[in-house]
């Protein structure tokens, strides 16, 4: 036979596990899902998004594909957060056209959909938070023109054809300099694919095969460094307007190897997004676009409080 005491004692830690299981299923949960997990750019979207989830008491599923061209992974990801009937899903999509049955789904099946960094060719979803990247494009473009006194020839390290994000930026700044430049040239442009040695591989082929190049533009993180190493392997005195932030892209800044980098603010970004699903969650109306402005970074700004302050977000409170 079983003590009463016994029984009192079962009977409490059974309360309290129901208890427990009911805190965690009544927590809400955000799937973030960046383009990759490599650069230190998603790291800050993941910081930003976990210090919302906190404020919101919310949990945030973060998972993304290795690789920013790996479009087959992320699908897969997004189908399996829908099948977890996540509460809201945040992505930023790597193609804006094979996103759009992802987008479509989970929004058939009620979860709401935040696009964040690059938009996607479907009108299903409830907010996009992303830099205004056209504008980046005519800001690093308007910088070129600066440096080269409006006459010169220029390559560009691309990113990857169907990003949308990166390719709004080429057009801002190749537009931009036909327009405002007729002086500068573009000789070249070539596709890095968000891989650094590509990157590294495709600057350096445009280096050899324009020995009068005056200037780079880059349009991402992984394109910067890939310039900027060949640059410093080749010793050269080519110009580089550069785009995202990092340790080894501010070094390069301090060096002198690159001019200036146009910068974005992803802890911004992954922290917009998850208060826009949580207003959504809440039953309000997020703003359907909010573009973030873009910022440039010379060696003289770089000692301003206020953009160390933007370059370095206080990732370890959040991510450790």
């Amino acid at each position: 036979m079983v003590s009463r005491p016994v029984v009192r004692a079962v009977c409490v830690a059974v309360s309290a596990l129901a208890l427990l299981s009911c805190q965690r299923s009544s927590a809400k949960r955000i799937a973030v899902i960046p383009k990759g997990r490599a650069h230190l750019f998603w790291q800050s979207v993941h910081a930003g998004a976990v210090k919302a989830a906190r404020e919101k008491q919310y949990e945030v599923l973060w998972n993304g594909p290795a690789t920013e061209t790996d479009f087959n992974g992320q699908l897969q990801i997004i189908d399996a957060m829908i099948n977890q009937h996540v509460d809201a899903i945040a992505v930023a999509p790597i193609d804006k056209t094979v996103m759009i049955s992802s987008v479509d789904r989970a929004t058939r099946e009620g979860i709401p959909v935040i696009i964040f960094d690059s938009p996607v060719d479907t009108p299903n979803f409830v907010a996009q938070v992303a830099t205004d990247n056209y504008q980046a494009g005519v800001t690093a473009a308007e910088r070129m023109i600066q440096i080269l006194n409006g006459k010169g020839k220029i390559a560009i390290v691309a990113v990857e054809v169907g990003a949308a994000s990166t390719m709004a930026r080429e057009k801002g700044f190749e537009d931009t300099i036909q327009k405002r430049a007729p002086g500068i040239q573009i000789v070249d442009k070539r596709y890095g694919n968000a891989d650094f040695a590509q990157s590294l591989s495709v600057s350096e082929n445009m280096l050899t095969a324009y020995p009068d190049l005056n200037a780079f533009f880059a349009s991402n993180e992984s394109s910067s460094v890939g310039a900027a190493q060949a640059l410093k392997s080749r010793k050269s005195s080519v110009k580089l307007v550069g785009f995202d932030s990092s340790p080894g892209l501010i070094d390069d800044l301090k060096a002198g190897i690159i001019d200036s980098l146009v910068v974005q603010d992803p802890f911004q970004m992954g922290y917009q997004s998850v208060m826009a699903a949580a207003r959504k969650l809440a039953g309000g109306t997020p703003q359907k676009i909010q573009n973030l402005p873009p910022r440039l970074v010379t060696r003289e700004s770089l000692s301003n409080p206020e953009m160390q302050k933007f370059l370095n977000p206080d990732l370890k409170t959040y991510l450790n």
